[in-house]
């Protein structure tokens, strides 16, 4: 067991699950409506979280290291299920 109390902020999955499909934070922040800067922050507050590094920074964009490509299915699977459930209870 891990000793984590809770899972990490919707906020921050949910700006890295954009910037993740982006491989673009100023994008991620255009989809999400917050500014790039905003994006950075909730990755790198999500990296410390999780003690891994889930992009490497080019001087062009952002690349997944193989913990965020490992991590992505997880998180994207989480949101769908998430919307389902919605869906199912409250409808579309």
């Amino acid at each position: 067991m891990t000793g984590r109390q809770a899972p990490p902020s919707v906020l921050w999955l949910r700006s890295f699950e954009a910037a993740a499909r982006a491989l673009n934070f100023t994008a991620a922040g255009h989809e999400l409506g917050l500014t790039q800067a905003a994006i950075s922050q909730h990755i790198k507050l999500l990296e410390a979280d999780l003690g891994v590094p889930l992009f490497r920074r080019l001087p062009r964009g952002v690349e997944l290291t193989p913990e965020g490509a490992a991590y992505l299915p997880h998180v994207q699977a989480a949101f769908r299920s998430l919307t389902r459930s919605t869906e199912d209870l409250f409808g579309a």
